[in-house]
């Protein structure tokens, strides 16, 4: 769908406008200039590590996409497809089954929006696809991104997780969506009340696989293909691939296609420090964090949801502004803290590890881990919450003695390197720097 195969040269353009009718003249020149009508957003200048930017060099035009996706994509900012858009886009696109390892912030969430919203058919009033997610943040994020994408299209897209008015999502349903992004237990509420009909969803998308196929989720994913039909697409991604990911794909998948660009696990463009500190210090180390760095904003990570709230009130009473997100909260609220977090209104979110799985906030520079994970699976999502899409951030690390086992222990699991906190942190590893637009400039 380039336009270069449309058009040959300037000349051939001349003659065929001068053959055509004037409608046909008004198609074409159209055909020509749809991309300059674009409402584009500016170029994000900022440094990209190479999890972006280790690329083979394709365009979006060339995966053969309708012209009113390419518009969402184009006017969402995407200029070209990440790595693991470029591996994986064109095998979904084929129908195959596609099992997918990508580490968090690399545009995963665009490499299966892209193709599942290029082969729903907007005039058929039937639930096609089925993206499901394991946190209710992330199937808001989500639908968010697929909605603009879609924009310029006719597919109607809903989202429907558990904490919501179920009559609500039953009326939305009635008036015939397209696609469904959802949380496990909401999406069996409406099939097993018959409202959500699957006979024509062929297409199922796993969105953070290893924490849907976890104890937390147990047989729900079962119950959910039960109901599709037999002659369907599965796509899965999941940065972590633990023994249920195997067994969940031996079971379900038909000879699917394996993408893996996790030779090493955590993100290049993320900095992590460990500072030893003592349990009644943490405050205090905190406090002095908050001084010394540039944050454009922070993400603080406590360990239960009690720590969250006392944690965020003693930050408040040191004259921060500071939100905090967690899973005992009522989802009214969650929703409004999501919403004006991402939009900025805040600088500091603590939360617990709800908010570790694929939330994306671009401005996220310093993830803290006020509280230091037990297993290197948390650590990996906590920490990935910085650096999204290829940019620079730190991660610091309150550790106390009883930490120290763990410590070494998600080092060497992750094949990372987390190295003592200096005296000064340059600020060139995490800040944004205004050379940078000006060097992207010339």
């Amino acid at each position: 769908m380039m336009t270069e195969n449309r058009i040959s040269s300037s000349n051939h353009v001349g003659n065929s406008l001068s053959n055509q009718s004037k409608g046909d003249v008004d198609k074409t020149i159209d055909d020509i200039g749809w991309k300059s009508k674009l409402k584009i957003p500016p170029k994000d200048r900022r440094i990209k590590t190479s999890d972006v930017t280790d690329t083979r060099g394709n365009e979006f035009e060339e995966f053969c996409l309708k012209r009113e996706l390419l518009m969402g994509i184009f006017e969402k900012g995407w200029e070209k497809p990440s790595p693991i858009q470029e591996a994986s886009i064109p095998i979904a696109l084929s129908g195959k089954d596609v099992l997918a390892r990508a580490k968090n912030g690399t545009g995963k969430t665009g490499a299966y929006c892209i193709p599942v919203l290029e082969q729903v058919d907007p005039k058929k009033d039937a639930i096609q696809a089925l993206i499901v997610v394991p946190t209710r943040e992330l199937a808001l994020q989500t639908s968010q991104i697929c909605i603009e994408l879609a924009k310029h299209t006719d597919i109607r897209v809903m989202v429907t997780t558990g904490g919501t008015n179920l009559r609500d999502d039953i009326m939305r349903i009635y008036q015939n969506v397209q696609v469904i992004i959802a949380t496990p237990g909401r999406m069996i509420d409406l099939m097993d009340k018959q409202v959500a009909k699957m006979d024509q969803c062929r297409m199922l998308v796993l969105d953070e696989a290893d924490k849907l196929l976890s104890q937390d989720f147990k047989g729900m994913l079962d119950m959910v293909i039960s109901r599709l039909p037999k002659e369907r697409q599965i796509l899965l991604f999941s940065a972590t691939f633990p023994l249920s990911v195997k067994q969940f794909m031996e079971k379900h998948l038909r000879e699917p296609y394996e993408i893996n660009l996790m030779e090493e696990l955590t993100l290049k463009g993320v900095t992590q420090y460990y500072a030893f500190v003592q349990e009644r210090q943490k405050v205090h180390c905190l406090n002095t964090l908050f001084s010394k760095l540039q944050i454009n904003q922070s993400i603080i990570f406590c360990n239960s949801t009690q720590r969250v709230e006392l944690l965020a009130k003693k930050i408040t009473e040191l004259g921060y502004c500071c939100y905090y997100i967690h899973a005992r909260m009522a989802q009214a609220h969650r929703n409004r803290v999501f919403h004006d977090f991402r939009a900025g209104l805040c600088r500091n979110l603590v939360c617990s590890d709800l908010f570790t799985r694929g939330i994306d906030v671009q401005a996220v520079n310093v993830v803290i881990n006020f509280d230091f994970p037990r297993m290197a699976e948390t650590y990996l999502h906590r920490i990935g919450r910085s650096g999204r899409f290829g940019h620079l951030g730190i991660a610091i690390n309150l550790i106390t003695y009883e930490d120290r086992f763990a410590l070494h222990r998600i080092e060497q699991e992750l094949g990372t390197e987390i190295k003592p906190i200096p005296k000064v942190i340059d600020p060139a590893l995490y800040v944004a720097r205004p050379e940078d637009d000006d060097s992207a400039d010339k």
